[in-house]
């Protein structure tokens, strides 16, 4: 007989089990990290969890996610959980300065390009703030940063300096650097920022971890392993948290691809694949970013931006990787058994990464993540190819940078077509979901409640109740399976996801049920989390 006091039973569940909502269902019970039961007995003596009219659900899985990097602004100067204002931001960014007198340079991050005349700030703002030390903050999106005058010196920045061809350096009319760096113009002054320390990297997962496992979140994948725009090299990070068993969730490592190289780095790739994955880390993915964002004009579009005029420019954005290249690269890589992540924002950066996916093996569960545009042509073309919708759904409402910074620049007919998840599920595209973080809240629960809703949830003006293209909103039982089994299937989690018997016992309680009333998706709060039927948070 079992031991009775090693199984768990979660009374009175309610559940979603991954793929559909099934109410009220009894007992489900846990033993030895798996689900035993659906609707099952306990035997006496065992452990109880009352869910008493909360939801119980497989844990949320966060398919694109920059963890380490989360948690590193969350213990250096972070300004994500700050509302968009200039004079907020430059405030905390002098208190944290004040705070830190002995560090050589401030950085941390995440503010919103909103807070900004056109998204760019400056650094005589910032000089006033921090007057003594190079400050280097990357925004939400990290595809731009705000840097001081001593930032820029320190890197010999000037008029002369050539925008890098991933690039620009914001400037004034007359050429001077104005302390707005966009996509690869970061690396100028990113390369001068002293190297992150073994330890802090490390502090930062561990922050990490225990901010997402209190937001239910169980697994990952993460969405750049390697050196990029400032960033030092999180694998060994990784790979010493699961060597200690400090690593609680499973985690999917995405290999950096560097544009500046080609094919050459491959045997670097397979190299890393094999010193990095270990216990709960699997670096077996490759992260390819082929565009940039809209809000810049580095989002890679078929057609031409508008001017807010809106009249066509020349500027089509970039593709960060040729396409040519691409195509070969991703051939490559899925012939060694990668599977292959790709950031693909615009309609020509996501048609690119579709047209590389031609000819690849399914099995190997490629994704494009972010989708903002999808031309309609190619919305089909995700299920016949058998590549994965990744998608980031808290971006789908009316925020001050839709409206201010992206809007125009798009024009009317390309913006009825922004983030089409709806569309998508039509056509039979598998979906998973993620954050983005720390681009923007990694709560599994905000982001769906803006996939059914298309509003955010507790915000005032048009992004809390102007449904921003209602027929694109998904249903909560596709929304929830997104972030749940669909990410999971997308990190080769076959045996997790689900609440089914047999599966592993990586569980959330829910304070509600969210079934109850879909338009408060928002207000529901994690009660505990669960990895291999133990609680973790």
């Amino acid at each position: 007989m079992p031991d009775a006091s090693a199984v768990t039973v979660f009374r009175h569940a309610r559940v979603f089990d991954g793929r559909r909502y099934r109410g009220q269902v009894g007992d489900v019970v846990v033993e030895g990290g798996l689900i035993r039961a659906v609707g099952g007995e306990a035997p006496p003596g065992a452990r109880v969890v009352d869910i008493a009219g909360g939801l119980l659900c497989p844990g949320f899985v966060d398919a694109h996610v920059h963890a380490v990097q989360g948690g590193l602004e969350r213990i250096r100067c972070d300004l994500s959980d700050l509302p968009p204002d200039e004079r907020r931001y430059l405030a905390a960014i002098a208190d944290h300065a004040a705070r830190h007198p002995d560090d050589a340079w401030i950085l941390g991050g995440g503010w919103a390009m909103s807070a900004f005349p056109g998204g760019t700030p400056t650094a005589a703002a910032l000089d006033a703030a921090v007057p003594d030390r190079p400050v280097f903050l990357p925004n939400r999106d990290h595809h731009g940063a705000w840097v001081n005058s001593r930032a820029l010196a320190l890197a010999g920045i000037d008029r002369s300096t050539p925008d890098p061809a991933d690039g620009r350096v914001e400037r004034d009319r007359d050429g001077h650097p104005t302390g707005t760096l966009h996509e690869g113009a970061m690396a100028l002054v990113a390369r001068h920022v002293p190297a992150t320390s073994a330890a802090e990297l490390y502090a930062g997962l561990l922050a990490a971890q225990r901010y997402l496992h209190s937001l239910g979140v169980t697994s990952w994948q993460d969405a750049i392993v390697g050196d990029y725009a400032g960033m030092d090299d999180n694998g060994p990070t990784y790979a010493r948290a699961a060597d200690a068993g400090d690593l609680t969730a499973s985690v999917v490592g995405a290999l950096w691809w560097d544009r500046e190289r080609g094919l050459d780095q491959l045997p670097e790739l397979v190299a890393r694949r094999t010193e990095l994955s270990r216990g709960r880390f699997a670096a077996t993915s490759v992260k390819v970013m082929q565009d940039g964002v809209a809000e810049n004009g580095t989002a890679a579009l078929v057609e031409p931006y508008l001017d807010h005029c809106g009249h066509p420019t020349r500027n089509r954005g970039l593709s960060f990787v040729e396409p040519g290249t691409l195509r070969r690269a991703v051939a490559e890589l899925d012939r060694l058994g990668f599977q292959v992540h790709v950031h693909g924002l615009g309609d020509r950066g996501v048609r690119e990464a579709l047209d590389a996916f031609e000819g690849t093996d399914p099995a190997r569960r490629h994704h494009i993540a972010h989708l903002q545009l999808v031309h309609p042509d190619d919305l089909p073309r995700f299920a016949a190819l058998g590549v994965t919708a990744n998608l980031q759904a808290l971006w789908a409402c009316y925020d001050d940078q839709m409206v201010d910074l992206t809007l125009p620049v798009l024009g009317e007919e390309r913006s009825r077509r922004q983030y089409p998840f709806g569309d998508l599920r039509r056509h039979g595209a598998r979906l998973a979901a993620g954050s983005d973080w720390p681009v923007s809240s990694p709560d599994p629960l905000q982001a769906i409640h803006v996939a059914v809703n298309r509003t955010a949830y507790g915000e005032t003006g048009r992004a809390g109740t102007d449904p921003f293209l209602p027929e694109q909103a998904l249903s909560a039982e596709t929304a929830f399976a997104a972030y749940t089994s669909g990410s999971a299937w997308l990190n080769g989690r076959d045996d997790a996801g689900l609440i089914a018997p047999g599966k592993v016992a990586d569980l959330v309680v829910l304070d509600r049920d969210p079934f109850d009333d879909l338009g408060s998706i928002g207000a529901t709060r994690v009660v505990s989390t669960w990895i291999d039927g133990e609680a973790i948070a």
